[in-house]
């Protein structure tokens, strides 16, 4: 197990490479490169990291870098699973490296389905287990096929424009149904991959995996790629009605949901899960408001969600080891056995929650700022926001 310290050294390098770049990437000098493939098929490593894909890469490194320390710890010792499990999660942090720093959508869509399948093979790491087995196979046919329509979607904005690099295709962008349909079809992809309503289902499902595939996938990696795609392109898309329809009122909906079904979990993980939905939501929401303000506000959500969901998750994975039960009715004084993990467990729940001076508190405030001074239609949205919070 404590093979694991040292392979968290790997996701540990992409943050370092990120901090190393921190000044030139946040003075709005992209990191660009592209590299030859499949020449035949005109396909090229095309790499392109700006503000957002350095965000996400400081998330991928250093929540994946943690996480896999926290797992030394949290199998067992003798686990024959343990190598599959390594080497799997440093695939799929891998793959979600190339998914954040693709400019190529159809090698943008590559990497995506490998995060698809990476994600089948770790949810079902449990496989004696049926529900195990189930979780992943219906998470594997969700995102699979919300990513073939998105693959539609790149093909025809990718054919029209003459190039599929993101950074020259957003200013050639078709007109009327054709764009409406391409990007309705980009959509379903997106929202498949983040749980966001009616693909809300397969997220909680999904809770069969260990503890650090739920921290990993289901707060700071896999479920943000939905949210990525949207804020990568809504400055290009947000000014389009369906765009912006669809993403405010799918987001509203699924933060309503998502917040009402948590209320009435008692498996802690599960509670997390379906928060997870409704923070989701909360994202997309933001991000399909469309303004250079709303896009800020939403990637200071998307930080601080990660980072107190991720540790929230890890939490409940040393309660449940330690007292072998995640039911919250029979969990009572362990605050008084375990001091340090029910401060951990207060900060992030507190910023999950919005309360002042965290993270969540700020990223929210700035939300509900940006949406209250908008349209009449956003007003609306705010509404629906205040009340999923």
């Amino acid at each position: 197990r404590r093979a694991l310290y040292l392979l968290a050294a790997v996701p540990a390098a992409s943050l370092a490479w990120a901090l190393a770049n921190t000044g030139p990437i946040l003075a709005g000098r992209a990191v660009a490169g592209a590299y030859p493939w499949v020449p035949g098929l005109g396909l090229e490593l095309a790499v392109q990291v700006g503000a957002l894909g350095w965000l996400m890469i400081v998330l991928v490194g250093g929540v994946g870098a943690l996480v896999l320390s926290y797992s030394a710890r949290y199998f067992a010792a003798g686990d024959d699973r343990l190598a599959r499990f390594a080497g799997l999660f440093v695939a799929f942090a891998g793959a979600m490296l190339g998914l954040v720093v693709s400019d190529n959508l159809l090698v943008l869509y590559v990497f995506w389905e490998l995060t698809t399948v990476l994600s089948y093979l770790l949810i079902g790491h449990d496989a004696v287990r049926r529900a195990s087995r189930a979780a992943a196979t219906q998470a594997l046919l969700v995102t699979t096929l919300g990513g073939l329509a998105m693959l539609a979607g790149f093909v025809m904005l990718g054919q029209h424009a003459g190039t599929y690099r993101w950074s020259q295709l957003a200013g050639a962008l078709p007109e009327g149904a054709y764009l409406v349909v391409a990007l309705l079809l980009v959509l379903l992809g997106a929202l498949s991959k983040s749980a966001i309503f009616p693909f809300s289902f397969w997220l909680p499902a999904a809770m069969a995996a260990p503890t650090p595939v739920s921290a990993y996938l289901h707060a700071a990696a896999m479920v943000k790629a939905g949210v990525f795609l949207t804020a990568l392109m809504t400055p290009a898309f947000g000014e389009v009605t369906a765009w912006r329809a669809v993403l405010l009122v799918a987001g509203t909906l699924t933060m309503l949901l998502g917040g009402w079904t948590a209320l009435r979990q008692d498996d802690a993980k599960l509670l997390l899960a379906h928060g997870t939905v409704s923070q989701l939501g909360l994202l997309m929401a933001v991000f399909g408001a469309g303004s250079r303000d709303a896009a800020l506000a939403g990637t200071a959500m998307l930080l601080a969600h990660a980072l107190f969901k991720a540790a929230l998750f890890l939490v409940v994975g040393v309660v449940d080891r330690s007292t072998g039960t995640r039911d919250l009715r029979e969990l009572s004084g362990l605050g008084r056995r375990a001091p340090w993990l029910a401060a951990v467990a207060v900060l992030a729940g507190a910023s999950m929650a919005g309360l002042p001076p965290t993270a969540g508190f700020v990223a929210k405030e700035a939300i509900f700022e940006v949406l209250l001074h908008g349209s009449a239609v956003e007003r609306a949205v705010l509404a629906g926001l205040v009340a999923g919070s």
